[in-house]
């Protein structure tokens, strides 16, 4: 089969993280295992970007100069939109969906197809032990704008959000970077973070965007949920 490659832009959540900050890890270092054996993962996402930093760095340019016709650009911002900072921020209904245009225009112009996602959920449980959404407007303009340009949408806010529901409030810890004083010698003083993945939740995540893309016809593996189902 030709050589496929998925391009990730996108944020911390996704990006690639080096030994000295295992077990820290995004889900797009994972994701090479759970697509089929002709595409390559390209992941240019990059820790504390927004749909705006990312262009106004020179990101979305360097991404588009690696892109081949029949390619994927997967697109996950949101986390870092929301910022106060003026060099990130931006408005959902607004200048968002104005920057998320750029990559789909941006991939359009390379003959590739660009493939919208919800930025992941954090782990936020109130006391009544039920998740929060941490997100605000911005996953529903992206969703907006998806069913406007016709672009393929995975909502992986909501399938992490049913994840993180189904383990509950103490054993979801275990994806994310929760580590006791002098448990890892990178994290002596511990950690407590409710954005970034572990090792073992950046992979489940993957698992999970990898169904989703499928779903959508995309070239991953078929999902272990899907295997002997009939019809």
């Amino acid at each position: 089969m030709k050589p496929v490659t998925f391009h990730l832009a996108g944020d911390s959540t996704m990006s690639e993280y080096g030994p000295e900050e295992a077990p820290r890890a995004g889900w797009g270092q994972m994701l090479q295992e759970f697509v089929q054996s002709h595409v390559s993962v390209r992941n240019k996402a990059m820790s504390g970007r927004s749909s705006k930093s990312f262009i106004d760095e020179g990101r979305l340019e360097d991404l588009l100069s690696g892109v081949q016709a029949g390619d994927y650009i997967l697109i996950q911002f949101g986390h870092n939109d929301a910022k106060s900072d003026e060099q990130r921020r931006t408005d959902p209904y607004g200048s968002y969906q104005q920057c998320l245009e750029r990559y789909l225009l941006g991939a359009s112009g390379r003959e590739a197809q660009a493939i919208l996602i919800t930025s992941v959920e954090r782990r936020k449980f109130n006391s009544d032990g039920l998740l929060e959404h941490t997100h605000g407007d911005y996953p529903a303009a992206m969703e907006e704008l998806a069913r406007k340009r016709g672009i393929p949408l995975l909502d992986l806010r909501e399938l992490t959000g049913r994840l993180y529901e189904r383990l509950g409030p103490e054993e979801s810890k275990r994806l994310f970077m929760w580590l006791e004083p002098g448990v890892h010698p990178n994290y002596p003083e511990g950690v407590h973070d409710d954005t970034h993945f572990s090792e073992l939740g950046a992979r489940m995540v993957a698992a999970l965007a990898a169904e989703g893309l499928y779903r959508l016809g995309l070239p991953c593996k078929e999902p272990e949920s899907l295997k002997g189902s009939a019809g």
